[in-house]
């Protein structure tokens, strides 16, 4: 157990390719493990199911849906430093409600969170406004 131990912590890499510096073997090694968590998202957080398309043309298209959904994540997890999950568990919570009643009707959005200003803010697009539709007078049901 405590020579194990020593090796907490410590890679053990080994490769055919004897012109590898073993800063270079890390490096791939890390990358590796980065498009294996990309596999891992495209099925868990884009909740990716099997699809089966029958031309070329849709295949390629749903590929590169994939990668450019994939891309997103990644950015809006340098930007914020945070997991996709927790960002967008976060973002969820903003809701935008309809109220109605015989003076007219009213969309309005939740107040921003803390969180949510905080995503806004590294990911730098305008805060949604408060309210996006007004009608004032009789509403039809």
């Amino acid at each position: 157990m405590k020579r194990e131990a020593r090796l907490d912590g410590k890679w053990l890499l080994r490769t055919s390719d004897e012109t590898l510096t073993a800063e270079d073997l890390a490096l791939a090694y890390k990358q590796l493990y980065q498009v294996e968590r990309g596999a891992r998202d495209m099925k868990e957080a884009l909740a990716l199911r099997p699809v089966f398309h029958h031309r070329e043309d849709r295949i390629r298209v749903h590929v590169q849906l994939c990668w450019l959904a994939l891309l997103l994540i990644r950015v809006v997890e340098n930007a914020t430093g945070e997991s996709w999950r927790c960002v967008r568990d976060e973002l969820e919570r903003m809701h935008l409600v309809t109220l109605k009643a015989s003076e007219g009707r009213v969309v309005r959005r939740s107040q921003t969170a803390a969180g949510q200003r905080r995503i806004l803010a590294a990911l730098e697009p305008p805060e949604p406004p408060l309210f996006s539709d007004l009608e004032v007078g009789a509403t039809p049901d």
